[in-house]
């Protein structure tokens, strides 16, 4: 079931393994799921129940150490159903460019805390603060 045109060697964005709880709803339901990793540009959701490629969702991402979660606009890239790690490619789609840079700015730090800022420079491209 997945898209021939996405997954993950189609990547623009480094994405570190991050693990964050995501809530979102469809059709009435409400989920619960974690990401496996993420970058600035989208994340991978692990779910047994992957929405339809091209589905736009708003779900709600919680980072530690920010007091509301972070909204976001999604859209389901690719997914794999029948596999041993079930789940979606999620493109973020930002409503605006301040949202953008709010977003990238918690994601940088995510993966200095994770990676540690040297690593995480090296792969954003950029020097970190510690």
């Amino acid at each position: 079931m997945a898209d021939s045109k996405g997954g993950p060697e189609h990547r623009k964005d480094f994405r570190a393994p991050i693990e964050l709880k995501v809530d979102y709803k469809k059709l009435n339901s409400f989920f619960a799921d974690y990401t496996k990793n993420i970058s600035k540009g989208g994340t991978f959701i692990k779910t047994k129940k992957p929405l339809p490629i091209g589905t736009r969702f708003l779900f709600k991402l919680t980072v530690p150490q920010r007091e509301a979660p972070f909204e976001l606009l999604g859209e389901v890239v690719w997914s794999q159903g029948d596999t041993e790690e079930p789940g979606m490619g999620i493109r973020f789609i930002y409503s605006s460019d301040t949202q953008r840079t709010d977003f990238e700015s918690v994601v940088e730090q995510l993966m200095s805390s994770s990676l540690g800022s040297e690593l995480a420079g090296k792969l954003l491209n950029k020097p970190m603060k510690s």
